[in-house]
């Protein structure tokens, strides 16, 4: 779970047991303050700006008086100067308390009464330069922070909900089929050997369908949360795809598909990857390929060359192409270009998001271009081993 999305659960509970303890000891629950202390802070402030000008105005008539009734009325009026001159001095520096310590206060604890009620969309405008200042930006880092992964959760909500309706979905139809013909099978419909036989695959098919969907949801859920461990090694790459590259044309010549393949590199470089893995996201590309392209005549053309400090794998077909408003959701998960096509039993939905995360975990990065109607274009770009790259 990412930090951000730890930190706001984490602050949620304390939140919530502060407010537990605040209504044990007799604290105000709409408020969260002891009842004697209920707005102390508003009251002193109030006292404070009221007896500004009542002092003021008292120390000038007290002045006043005692040099009238004494007859020396030059000295009064110097000290009364002298005096009034003090005081606007210190309403000077009451105001300028208020301004930048007062007022502050009370929209940084109206910012933190809304974060309180749950509204992290808060900010707090301050143009103050002293501790206060500091304080406010603080709270406002600090609410853009609890915005930010209380945004975060609600994203993992509304995937967590997507995700088990997506199971669910691609679940219910092999069952239901399962079921179908198990119980044709019980109630003698399979009259037949060839029928029996029939049912049969159809089941296998299914059973095979559900197992690969369960093995990937485990596989994306490990990558996920970060939990799937990985055995890199350092290989020298075309030594190693020149290995994949034979067991892939076999493969694809029994589809009657054509594998070209073409390397336009000056070294033999070397990455850190695990192989397992890469060729598992390999596969998927490739699997998709041939899912979607042409049931005959299909080309799939792999280049491998180096750009900057990186190693890219272009994987290109024949097939359809894939329309523009649909490329930028390939590698969610689940989702399906052709929706007709959901129930081949070729694909469980998954194949290019885990393609995605298995080489985003090798520090790299997949790419998608596709033209309709002249075939897509996978791009692999895998970074070069460090000791390396001088060479570049």
């Amino acid at each position: 779970m990412p930090d951000n999305l730890k930190w706001t659960n984490q602050y949620h509970k304390h939140l919530r047991a502060r407010a537990m303890t605040r209504r044990g000891h007799g604290w105000d629950a709409g408020r969260g303050r002891h009842p004697r202390h209920h707005k102390e802070f508003h009251r002193y402030h109030k006292v404070v700006r009221i007896s500004r000008p009542l002092v003021f105005i008292f120390y000038l008539l007290m002045i006043y008086l005692l040099f009238s009734w004494a007859g020396y009325k030059a000295i009064g009026i110097i000290l009364a100067v002298l005096i009034s001159i003090k005081e606007i001095s210190q309403l000077y520096f009451l105001w300028r308390l208020d301004k930048r310590i007062f007022e502050p206060i009370v929209k940084l604890n109206a910012g933190v009464q809304e974060i309180a009620k749950g509204n992290y969309n808060v900010s707090i405008a301050s143009d103050v330069e002293n501790e206060i200042g500091l304080l406010i930006d603080s709270f406002n880092e600090m609410a853009r922070k609890l915005a930010a992964g209380e945004k975060l959760h609600q994203d993992y909500e509304e995937n967590r909900k997507n995700l088990i309706a997506s199971i669910s979905h691609d679940l219910k139809t092999p069952i239901a089929a399962i079921q179908g013909y198990i119980e044709a099978i019980l109630a003698g419909a399979a009259d037949s050997q060839d029928k029996l036989e029939k049912y049969l695959q159809v089941i296998d098919n299914n059973t095979a369908y559900v197992n690969r969907l369960i093995d990937d949801l485990l596989l994306f859920s490990q990558l996920d949360i970060k939990k799937l461990d990985f055995k890199f090694e350092t290989l020298e790459f075309e030594v190693y795809m020149n290995d994949l590259i034979e067991e892939l044309r076999f493969e694809l010549n029994e589809r009657g598909a054509r594998l070209e393949y073409r390397v336009d590199l000056n070294h033999n470089y070397s990455v850190s990857i695990d192989g397992k893995r890469f060729y598992q996201a390999l596969r998927n590309i490739v699997g998709n390929a041939v899912k979607y392209g042409p049931e005959s005549g299909l080309t799939l053309k792999l280049e491998l060359n180096r750009q900057g400090e990186f190693l890219c794998l272009a994987i290109s077909d024949n097939g359809p192409g894939i329309p523009e408003d649909k490329l930028e959701h390939i590698f969610e998960r689940f989702y399906r270009i052709d929706r007709e096509r959901t129930k081949d039993l070729m694909s469980t939905g998954l194949g290019l998001a885990i393609a995605r995360e298995l080489i985003e975990a090798h520090r790299g990065r997949i790419e998608a271009a596709s033209q309709v109607g002249q075939g897509s274009c996978f791009t692999i770009y895998l970074p070069v081993n460090r000791e390396e790259q001088s060479s570049l």
